[in-house]
């Protein structure tokens, strides 16, 4: 290669490199200018600040614990019953059976 061609390879090289810099920031500029006139107001990062409740109203303190102490009143929830159809018909296979062709053939033992 000639030292012309050199330069002229250069010179491309640096317009091409150029042009590109110069579609990104007007792209990026575009973009923000968008943002500006569509949302003009931009999210909080964080919630305000709200008044602190009463404390005499309710506290977080757990009770106190007492050795022999009574077992909770309410009663403990009962397990789930199926109906009689679902008794009588069984559970339902989630999936349809494998084709033959999908099935291998058992392994022989040696």
């Amino acid at each position: 290669m000639s030292q012309d061609q050199r330069k002229r390879g250069y010179r491309n090289d640096l317009l091409l490199a150029s042009v590109m810099v110069a579609a990104g920031i007007s792209l990026s500029g575009l973009s923000l200018a968008a943002l500006a006139v569509h949302s003009p107001r931009m999210a909080q990062a964080t919630q305000p600040l709200q008044s602190t409740p009463d404390p005499t109203a309710h506290s977080d303190a757990p009770a106190e614990s007492k050795p022999g102490g009574v077992r909770p009143t309410t009663p403990a929830p009962q397990p789930a019953h199926p109906d009689a159809q679902a008794k009588t018909t069984g559970a339902a296979p989630a999936l349809p059976p494998a084709p033959p062709e999908k099935i291998a053939p058992p392994i022989k033992e040696r």
